[in-house]
Protein backbone atom coordinates (compact mmCIF):
# COMPACT_ATOMS: atom_id res chain seq x y z
CA UNK A 1 0.00 0.00 0.00
CA UNK A 2 1.60 3.74 -1.35
CA UNK A 3 0.64 6.24 0.90
CA UNK A 4 -1.08 6.76 4.07
CA UNK A 5 -3.17 4.13 4.99
CA UNK A 6 -7.06 5.57 4.70
CA UNK A 7 -8.96 4.92 7.22
CA UNK A 8 -12.84 5.92 7.97
CA UNK A 9 -14.45 6.28 10.88
CA UNK A 10 -18.60 5.61 10.82
CA UNK A 11 -20.62 7.00 13.16
CA UNK A 12 -24.52 6.23 13.70
CA UNK A 13 -25.95 9.75 14.28
CA UNK A 14 -24.44 13.06 14.48
CA UNK A 15 -20.82 13.43 15.86
CA UNK A 16 -21.42 15.96 18.17
CA UNK A 17 -23.81 14.35 19.98
CA UNK A 18 -22.52 15.43 23.65
CA UNK A 19 -22.08 12.08 24.20
CA UNK A 20 -19.75 8.42 22.91
CA UNK A 21 -19.74 10.04 19.41
CA UNK A 22 -18.35 13.56 20.55
CA UNK A 23 -15.71 11.58 23.08
CA UNK A 24 -14.98 9.03 19.81
CA UNK A 25 -14.28 11.80 17.31
CA UNK A 26 -12.04 13.15 19.85
CA UNK A 27 -9.60 10.48 19.22
CA UNK A 28 -10.50 10.44 15.64
CA UNK A 29 -9.27 13.59 15.66
CA UNK A 30 -5.91 13.48 17.64
CA UNK A 31 -5.44 9.71 15.88
CA UNK A 32 -5.27 11.54 12.34
CA UNK A 33 -2.51 13.72 13.22
CA UNK A 34 -0.63 10.46 13.33
CA UNK A 35 1.62 9.66 10.16
CA UNK A 36 0.69 7.28 8.04
CA UNK A 37 -2.91 7.23 8.35
CA UNK A 38 -5.81 9.82 6.53
CA UNK A 39 -8.73 10.07 8.53
CA UNK A 40 -12.29 10.12 6.89
CA UNK A 41 -15.52 10.56 9.20
CA UNK A 42 -18.81 9.24 7.79
CA UNK A 43 -21.87 10.38 10.29
CA UNK A 44 -25.47 10.97 10.22
CA UNK A 45 -26.28 7.21 9.75
CA UNK A 46 -29.81 6.74 11.55
CA UNK A 47 -29.82 3.69 13.37
CA UNK A 48 -31.17 1.57 11.27
CA UNK A 49 -29.23 -1.93 9.59
CA UNK A 50 -30.44 -1.64 6.61
CA UNK A 51 -29.32 1.63 5.98
CA UNK A 52 -26.13 1.11 7.99
CA UNK A 53 -25.39 -1.93 5.75
CA UNK A 54 -25.95 0.42 2.22
CA UNK A 55 -24.05 3.02 3.84
CA UNK A 56 -20.76 1.00 4.49
CA UNK A 57 -21.32 -0.54 1.02
CA UNK A 58 -20.88 2.98 0.02
CA UNK A 59 -17.68 3.57 2.30
CA UNK A 60 -15.29 0.06 2.62
CA UNK A 61 -14.80 0.02 -1.31
CA UNK A 62 -12.99 3.55 -1.21
CA UNK A 63 -11.14 2.82 1.95
CA UNK A 64 -8.62 0.53 3.14
CA UNK A 65 -9.99 0.32 6.48
CA UNK A 66 -13.07 1.32 8.99
CA UNK A 67 -13.42 1.84 12.13
CA UNK A 68 -17.48 1.76 13.47
CA UNK A 69 -18.04 3.46 16.74
CA UNK A 70 -20.76 2.09 19.21
CA UNK A 71 -22.41 -1.50 19.48
CA UNK A 72 -24.82 -0.41 16.81
CA UNK A 73 -21.99 -2.32 14.79
CA UNK A 74 -22.24 -5.51 16.13
CA UNK A 75 -24.83 -7.09 13.09
CA UNK A 76 -23.52 -5.37 9.82
CA UNK A 77 -19.54 -4.87 10.51
CA UNK A 78 -19.34 -8.82 10.70
CA UNK A 79 -20.83 -9.00 7.57
CA UNK A 80 -18.90 -6.50 5.19
CA UNK A 81 -15.56 -7.51 6.85
CA UNK A 82 -16.70 -11.24 5.47
CA UNK A 83 -16.87 -9.53 2.20
CA UNK A 84 -13.76 -7.49 2.14
CA UNK A 85 -11.37 -10.14 3.86
CA UNK A 86 -7.91 -7.64 2.19
CA UNK A 87 -9.57 -4.32 3.84
CA UNK A 88 -9.55 -3.92 8.15
CA UNK A 89 -12.26 -3.28 10.30
CA UNK A 90 -12.88 -2.78 14.09
CA UNK A 91 -15.58 -1.60 16.30
CA UNK A 92 -15.15 0.30 19.33
CA UNK A 93 -17.70 -1.07 21.75
CA UNK A 94 -17.81 -4.02 20.03
CA UNK A 95 -18.67 -7.70 20.75
CA UNK A 96 -17.29 -9.21 17.61
CA UNK A 97 -14.16 -10.55 16.25
CA UNK A 98 -12.35 -12.41 13.17
CA UNK A 99 -9.71 -12.36 10.79
CA UNK A 100 -9.56 -9.16 10.15
CA UNK A 101 -12.02 -7.57 12.46
CA UNK A 102 -11.07 -6.28 16.06
CA UNK A 103 -13.38 -5.31 18.85
CA UNK A 104 -12.09 -2.33 21.60
CA UNK A 105 -14.49 -1.89 24.97
CA UNK A 106 -14.43 1.08 27.43
CA UNK A 107 -15.81 -0.68 29.58
CA UNK A 108 -18.78 1.88 30.70
CA UNK A 109 -20.12 -0.87 32.91
CA UNK A 110 -17.67 -0.04 35.83
CA UNK A 111 -18.47 3.16 36.33
CA UNK A 112 -22.16 2.39 35.90
CA UNK A 113 -21.94 0.08 38.62
CA UNK A 114 -20.27 3.35 40.71
CA UNK A 115 -23.43 5.16 39.64
CA UNK A 116 -25.54 2.90 41.30
CA UNK A 117 -24.05 2.95 44.45
CA UNK A 118 -23.94 6.61 44.31
CA UNK A 119 -27.69 6.96 43.78
CA UNK A 120 -28.52 4.73 46.28
CA UNK A 121 -26.80 6.39 48.94
CA UNK A 122 -28.46 9.94 47.90
CA UNK A 123 -31.84 8.96 47.04
CA UNK A 124 -33.86 10.36 49.85
CA UNK A 125 -37.44 8.77 48.03
CA UNK A 126 -36.33 5.40 48.08
CA UNK A 127 -36.34 5.24 43.85
CA UNK A 128 -33.69 5.90 41.49
CA UNK A 129 -34.02 6.16 37.67
CA UNK A 130 -32.33 4.97 34.70
CA UNK A 131 -33.02 6.24 31.32
CA UNK A 132 -30.88 4.70 27.93
CA UNK A 133 -31.61 4.99 24.07
CA UNK A 134 -31.14 2.24 22.01
CA UNK A 135 -30.93 -1.60 23.13
CA UNK A 136 -27.71 -2.13 21.81
CA UNK A 137 -25.08 -3.81 24.09
CA UNK A 138 -23.16 -1.54 25.84
CA UNK A 139 -26.29 0.30 26.64
CA UNK A 140 -27.69 -2.95 27.98
CA UNK A 141 -24.46 -3.87 29.96
CA UNK A 142 -24.35 0.01 31.46
CA UNK A 143 -27.97 -0.84 32.45
CA UNK A 144 -27.38 -4.04 34.28
CA UNK A 145 -24.30 -2.83 35.63
CA UNK A 146 -25.96 0.21 37.43
CA UNK A 147 -28.99 -1.68 38.80
CA UNK A 148 -26.50 -4.16 40.58
CA UNK A 149 -24.56 -1.18 41.92
CA UNK A 150 -27.83 0.00 43.89
CA UNK A 151 -28.21 -3.37 45.03
CA UNK A 152 -24.95 -3.42 46.37
CA UNK A 153 -25.14 -0.39 48.18
CA UNK A 154 -29.07 -0.76 49.61
CA UNK A 155 -31.13 -4.07 48.14
CA UNK A 156 -33.73 -2.02 49.43
CA UNK A 157 -33.79 0.81 46.88
CA UNK A 158 -36.06 0.43 43.69
CA UNK A 159 -35.00 1.28 40.68
CA UNK A 160 -36.76 2.11 37.68
CA UNK A 161 -35.25 1.38 34.36
CA UNK A 162 -36.38 1.73 30.90
CA UNK A 163 -35.17 1.94 27.06
CA UNK A 164 -36.68 4.79 25.35
CA UNK A 165 -35.84 3.86 21.67
CA UNK A 166 -33.80 6.84 21.20
CA UNK A 167 -30.76 8.75 21.49
CA UNK A 168 -31.36 11.90 19.94
CA UNK A 169 -35.33 12.99 20.47
CA UNK A 170 -35.23 15.12 23.43
CA UNK A 171 -39.19 15.65 24.05
CA UNK A 172 -39.18 11.85 23.64
CA UNK A 173 -36.24 11.90 26.72
CA UNK A 174 -38.07 14.60 28.75
CA UNK A 175 -41.60 12.85 28.85
CA UNK A 176 -39.94 9.75 29.98
CA UNK A 177 -37.51 11.33 32.46
CA UNK A 178 -40.82 13.25 34.12
CA UNK A 179 -42.31 9.82 34.28
CA UNK A 180 -39.68 8.46 36.52
CA UNK A 181 -39.30 11.35 38.51
CA UNK A 182 -43.83 11.47 39.02
CA UNK A 183 -42.73 7.48 39.78
CA UNK A 184 -40.68 9.02 42.78
CA UNK A 185 -37.40 9.26 40.82
CA UNK A 186 -35.48 11.90 42.42
CA UNK A 187 -31.77 10.46 41.00
CA UNK A 188 -32.15 9.53 37.51
CA UNK A 189 -28.97 7.73 35.50
CA UNK A 190 -28.81 8.41 31.80
CA UNK A 191 -27.17 7.32 29.07
CA UNK A 192 -28.23 9.02 26.29
CA UNK A 193 -26.40 11.54 23.57
CA UNK A 194 -28.08 14.61 22.17
CA UNK A 195 -31.76 13.69 23.75
CA UNK A 196 -30.14 13.80 27.56
CA UNK A 197 -31.52 17.82 26.80
CA UNK A 198 -34.66 16.40 27.18
CA UNK A 199 -33.92 14.68 30.77
CA UNK A 200 -32.32 17.71 31.71
CA UNK A 201 -35.21 19.80 31.56
CA UNK A 202 -37.44 17.33 33.17
CA UNK A 203 -35.19 16.95 36.21
CA UNK A 204 -34.68 20.42 36.80
CA UNK A 205 -38.42 21.21 36.50
CA UNK A 206 -38.63 18.15 38.60
CA UNK A 207 -36.14 18.55 41.08
CA UNK A 208 -34.23 15.34 40.32
CA UNK A 209 -30.12 15.18 40.29
CA UNK A 210 -28.94 13.25 37.54
CA UNK A 211 -25.80 10.91 36.92
CA UNK A 212 -24.85 11.63 33.16
CA UNK A 213 -22.70 9.53 31.25
CA UNK A 214 -19.43 9.24 28.97
CA UNK A 215 -18.35 13.38 29.21
CA UNK A 216 -17.81 14.94 32.06
CA UNK A 217 -21.94 16.62 33.25
CA UNK A 218 -20.83 17.69 36.25
CA UNK A 219 -17.86 20.35 34.80
CA UNK A 220 -21.22 21.34 32.49
CA UNK A 221 -24.12 21.70 34.24
CA UNK A 222 -23.53 20.75 38.25
CA UNK A 223 -26.80 22.38 39.40
CA UNK A 224 -28.39 19.37 37.79
CA UNK A 225 -25.67 16.60 37.61
CA UNK A 226 -24.27 15.51 40.68
CA UNK A 227 -22.08 12.75 38.68
CA UNK A 228 -21.06 11.53 35.41
CA UNK A 229 -20.13 7.42 34.36
CA UNK A 230 -16.99 8.52 32.45
CA UNK A 231 -15.85 6.23 29.80
CA UNK A 232 -13.20 7.19 26.84
CA UNK A 233 -14.26 6.27 24.19
CA UNK A 234 -11.50 8.27 22.35
CA UNK A 235 -8.74 6.26 24.14
CA UNK A 236 -10.77 2.72 22.05
CA UNK A 237 -10.85 4.61 18.68
CA UNK A 238 -7.47 5.92 18.99
CA UNK A 239 -6.14 2.36 19.81
CA UNK A 240 -8.32 0.60 17.11
CA UNK A 241 -6.79 3.16 14.82
CA UNK A 242 -2.96 2.63 15.89
CA UNK A 243 -3.65 -1.40 15.69
CA UNK A 244 -5.02 -0.85 12.16
CA UNK A 245 -2.45 1.33 10.78
CA UNK A 246 0.19 -1.49 12.46
CA UNK A 247 -1.54 -4.82 10.71
CA UNK A 248 -2.00 -6.14 14.32
CA UNK A 249 -5.89 -7.74 14.71
CA UNK A 250 -6.17 -8.50 18.17
CA UNK A 251 -7.65 -11.84 18.52
CA UNK A 252 -9.56 -11.20 21.63
CA UNK A 253 -11.49 -8.20 22.82
CA UNK A 254 -9.56 -5.57 23.60
CA UNK A 255 -10.98 -4.10 26.85
CA UNK A 256 -10.40 -0.56 29.02
CA UNK A 257 -11.85 -0.51 32.73
CA UNK A 258 -11.13 1.07 35.84
CA UNK A 259 -7.39 -0.40 36.68
CA UNK A 260 -6.46 1.42 33.32
CA UNK A 261 -5.77 5.00 33.91
CA UNK A 262 -8.71 7.08 33.59
CA UNK A 263 -10.22 5.26 30.70
CA UNK A 264 -13.22 4.80 33.27
CA UNK A 265 -14.20 6.88 35.93
CA UNK A 266 -17.13 8.35 38.27
CA UNK A 267 -16.56 12.04 38.31
CA UNK A 268 -18.58 13.34 41.33
CA UNK A 269 -19.70 16.54 42.26
CA UNK A 270 -18.28 18.65 45.07
CA UNK A 271 -21.95 18.82 46.70
CA UNK A 272 -21.51 14.23 47.55
CA UNK A 273 -21.53 13.54 50.63
CA UNK A 274 -18.01 11.97 51.92
CA UNK A 275 -19.93 9.12 52.84
CA UNK A 276 -21.54 8.35 49.47
CA UNK A 277 -18.05 9.23 48.04
CA UNK A 278 -16.17 6.78 50.12
CA UNK A 279 -18.39 3.89 49.46
CA UNK A 280 -17.98 4.63 45.83
CA UNK A 281 -14.44 4.82 46.56
CA UNK A 282 -14.61 1.09 48.00
CA UNK A 283 -16.57 -0.56 45.69
CA UNK A 284 -14.34 0.71 42.71
CA UNK A 285 -11.40 -0.56 44.67
CA UNK A 286 -13.13 -3.91 44.97
CA UNK A 287 -14.13 -4.23 41.12
CA UNK A 288 -10.42 -3.76 40.37
CA UNK A 289 -9.34 -5.91 43.07
CA UNK A 290 -11.63 -8.61 41.82
CA UNK A 291 -13.91 -8.88 44.64
CA UNK A 292 -16.76 -7.44 42.28
CA UNK A 293 -17.65 -8.52 39.47
CA UNK A 294 -19.82 -6.46 37.42
CA UNK A 295 -22.65 -8.29 36.00
CA UNK A 296 -23.89 -7.59 31.90
CA UNK A 297 -26.87 -8.58 32.02
CA UNK A 298 -30.74 -7.70 33.32
CA UNK A 299 -33.40 -10.04 33.41
CA UNK A 300 -36.14 -7.74 35.95
CA UNK A 301 -39.03 -5.64 35.24
CA UNK A 302 -38.76 -2.49 33.01
CA UNK A 303 -40.63 0.88 33.28
CA UNK A 304 -42.89 2.21 31.07
CA UNK A 305 -44.49 5.20 31.26
CA UNK A 306 -46.42 5.18 27.99
CA UNK A 307 -46.25 2.32 25.05
CA UNK A 308 -47.04 5.54 22.80
CA UNK A 309 -43.91 6.74 23.35
CA UNK A 310 -41.29 3.84 23.34
CA UNK A 311 -39.93 2.80 19.44
CA UNK A 312 -37.46 0.38 19.88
Amino acid sequence: MSGPMKIAVFFVGEVQDAGFNASALAGAERAGQSPGVAITLVSGVRYDQDEIRARLAEVVPEVDGLVFIGGQGNIATPEIAARYPDKRFAIVQGQKTGPNLASYDVRQEDSAYLAGVLAAHLTLTGTVGHLSGHRVRPGLKGRAAFVAGVAHAAPDVAVLTGFCGTQDDSQVTRAWAEAEIKAGADVIFTMLNDARRGAIEACRAGGARQIGNALDWVARDPEVFVASAMARIDIGVERAIADMAAGHVPGDIVEFGLADGDAVSLRMGEDVPEAAAAAVASAAEDIRAGRITVPDTYDGAEFQPDAALCDD
